[in-house]
């Protein structure tokens, strides 16, 4: 407190707890004023670690008076020393721009000089001024590890001590505030701004301004502030001599976090600014930085840990540090990974060779026409289609899981199911058939199926295939419903492992037989003596069963043989070739035979008959459809030579209108002056990117383009396609 003062000048009300301390005499300072370069104070003893000129290496002053400056520039309290030139004094409270960011620090004078002769010249060339010949040397206060900088007068400004309030403001006003670019929502660094624009409501206040980021003229347009409550004056040059008594010293300004997770909290652990391992803010000089990750590391948190700082420049942690152990040199063979080490298949006692059977496949392409969470059939798969590997049923959309039997969401409904005569409780009829739900088994490592051990429960799959059923769900007793075609529809397919117990399933991989809807389902206590889920599923499809006289029929108009991946059969033969070389003579010799008395049923000098598949046949509403799709004559020209290939006429329009970006049907689509499709979203992302061209061929649209959707070519690729627009 200063003498002269009331408690009144210190905005002390009444009944305010304040805390007194007793000040400490500081030892006296001279005050020096001399205009010789000789009085010049040294900063070699503040720790300058940047520098912007050569100047200071040219100052003389003697080392004591050096250190004084030096400790009095430690203290805010510290007595100004006037130098004799110049807006500022040393060990003034100042505020300086860092020349990179453009933004201000609150920081403080250590000394002040002139330039050299040679810098002298080229700050006369940019400001004649006189003041531009005078450099500050600043320490920032929140960054003393940044050390000494030296700056021009018009990169120091008196530090801003008045705050504006609202009414105060208007638009076009110059002012200091807070704000982040990175994220304008949190609080920053303080930068001049214009103020563009000002609005007040009931509830709310919002000023909208641009930010001035350095001189060189660069600036951020129409930003939100979020602190407009701290919006402060800028100081003029020599305001700070007409400032009332008690203002050299201001409120201290809130900067942005430098660690946005633990906000600079001292208390609090953070194993983003700190020790990656501990998170302990303590002993920085003990902690290793990593030059991959940046993360920090306490020499004695490390496995093992360490006793000292070493000598190395690079230091790596463990995790992105390269184990020489692991990298397999000439000659070796792979290293097992840590992932693979860990697999059941790999602590597994079973002489199985896992791995490379067609069960561990993964899918080569994915369904799109229609969603995963899709009902009925899917387009362009007619019943009685043959795959031989489920990840191929997979792959068509018409069973997606790769080996669970049921397909579905417990909270939505079953889509699709496997008969694969897993469980012994299963009847197939053909028409109808009673399903045995899932689960009740251990299943624990990579084991695909096993018996029986406990009860089963109406949860997961089990819950989603009784949701089809159309009636209230039950999962104590189960249901049955009357109107039993009412249900949600689910495909069946029947795989050929099912053959032994049902005459049903193909001789040969998998085969979808169409649409089952569930009648009734029920608790039951199955063969191995536990609680099993029974369900009670009839065929509800208008194509015929694959099993039938017409159905067989049917196969053969649309030429449905079974399904293979691609290259399979001719890494097949060459398989059978090499095991024939193999072959004992007397082995090989019955196999030729064989392949001899196959070979004369058919005459050599002809080819087999290529069998006729039936022509797809389109209805009246699909002719016309696409005789009023006029844009797109020539592509529906093309796709209709396809007709004579039967189920494969969709496969052509699904390739003929495939959008280019986003590679599916085109859904809601643009037809553009260049006779090219593209879904209206794709093409009103492309303008919000500010392309107005068209994705396939660069033709310029122009930027006021008119997005009108094709509807006769929408309507005819949902009659194809049903169900393909869910989800987009």
């Amino acid at each position: 407190m200063e003498d002269g003062h009331t408690i009144f000048d210190y905005n002390v009300g009444l009944n305010d707890i304040v805390q007194l301390l007793v000040r400490q005499k500081l030892p006296s300072v001279k005050v020096v004023k001399s205009r010789d370069k000789e009085a010049e104070l040294s900063d070699s003893d503040s720790g300058c670690g940047s520098t912007q000129s050569e100047c200071d290496k040219s100052s003389t002053h003697s080392e004591v008076e050096a250190q004084t400056a030096s400790n009095s520039a430690q203290t805010d309290t510290a007595e100004l020393i006037d130098p004799g030139f110049g807006f500022f004094k040393i060990n003034e409270l100042v505020d300086a721009r860092d020349l990179n960011m453009g933004a201000w620090f609150e920081a403080q004078i250590v000394n002040i000089t002139k330039t050299t002769k040679a810098s002298k010249e080229e700050a006369a060339e940019a400001h004649p001024s006189e003041e531009e010949e005078i450099l500050y040397h600043v320490k920032y206060e929140d960054y003393p590890e940044n050390g000494v900088i030296q700056l021009l007068a018009k990169d120091v400004r008196p530090r801003a001590r008045t705050v504006y309030q609202w009414h105060q403001l208007e638009p076009g006003m110059i002012v200091m505030l807070n704000y982040n670019p990175d994220d304008p929502k949190e609080r920053g660094y303080w930068y001049d701004a214009e103020i563009q624009r000002k609005r007040e409501t009931r509830t709310i206040r919002e000023i909208y301004a641009k930010i001035i980021l350095g001189d060189a003229g660069d600036s951020l347009n129409d930003c939100h502030i979020m602190f407009i409550t701290e919006i402060y004056k800028i100081e003029e040059h020599g305001s700070s001599a007409d400032a009332p008594a008690g203002s050299e010293s201001p409120l201290k300004r809130s900067n942005g976090p430098e660690c946005k997770l633990c906000k600079d909290d001292p208390k609090k652990n953070c194993r983003s600014c700190n020790c990656h391992i501990c998170g302990i803010k303590q002993d920085p000089d003990k902690q290793l930085l990593c030059d991959e990750c940046d993360m920090a590391y306490h020499i004695y948190c490390l496995n093992p840990p360490l006793t000292s700082i070493p000598e190395d420049e690079d230091w790596y942690c463990p995790g992105c540090r390269n184990d020489a152990s692991e990298v397999v040199l000439a000659g070796e063979k792979l290293k097992e990974s840590k992932k693979k080490s860990k697999m059941a298949s790999a602590t597994s006692s079973s002489q199985r060779d896992w791995g490379k059977g067609m069960a561990c496949v993964g899918r080569t392409k994915e369904c799109t026409i229609v969603p995963s969470n899709h009902y009925g059939p899917i387009p362009g798969v007619p019943v009685g289609s043959l795959w031989k590997f489920r990840v191929q049923v997979s792959e068509a959309g018409v069973h997606r899981p790769h080996v669970a039997g049921i397909h579905g969401r417990s909270n939505d409904g079953a889509y699709s199911l496997v008969l694969a005569g897993g469980y012994e409780d299963d009847v197939d009829d053909g028409n109808e058939f009673t399903y045995t739900g899932s689960g009740g088994r251990d299943l624990s490592g990579n084991k695909r199926t096993a018996e029986q051990s406990c009860d089963q429960t109406l949860t997961h799959m089990n819950r989603a295939l009784a949701l089809n059923c159309n009636v209230h769900l039950n999962d104590k007793n189960g249901a049955e419903s009357k109107n039993w075609k009412g249900g949600k529809p689910v495909r069946v397919v029947r795989n050929c492992k099912g053959r032994k117990h049902s005459k049903y399933s193909p001789e040969e991989g998998n085969r979808y037989d169409g649409i089952y809807k569930v009648v009734k389902y029920w608790p039951a206590k199955g063969k191995s003596g536990f609680l099993v889920w029974r369900y009670l599923l009839k065929r509800d499809d208008d194509e015929p069963a694959p099993w039938t006289r017409d159905g067989k029929e049917r196969i053969k108009k649309l030429g449905l043989t079974i399904q293979y991946p691609a290259g399979y059969q001719k890494e097949k033969e060459n398989k059978n070739e090499v095991e024939e070389e193999t072959a004992t003579p007397s082995k090989a010799k019955r196999k030729r035979n064989s392949q001899g008395s196959e070979s004369t049923k058919t005459s050599p000098g002809k080819t087999p008959k290529k069998m006729k598949v039936e022509v797809y046949k389109l209805s009246k509403e699909q002719k016309t459809l696409i005789k009023n799709d006029k844009l797109n004559k020539k592509l529906w020209d093309e796709a209709m030579e396809s007709l004579s290939l039967g189920p494969k006429f969709l496969n052509k329009v699904e390739e003929v209108f495939l959008c280019i970006c986003c590679q599916e049907v085109v859904f809601q689509p643009i037809t553009t002056e260049c006779q090219h499709n593209v879904c209206r979203e794709c093409l009103q992302r492309s303008f919000r990117a500010d392309v107005y061209t068209c994705p396939a061929c660069r033709h310029d649209l122009g930027k006021n383009y008119s997005m009108t959707v094709n509807k006769s070519l929408q309507d005819i690729l949902t009659q194809f396609f049903p169900g393909y627009s869910n989800g987009r």
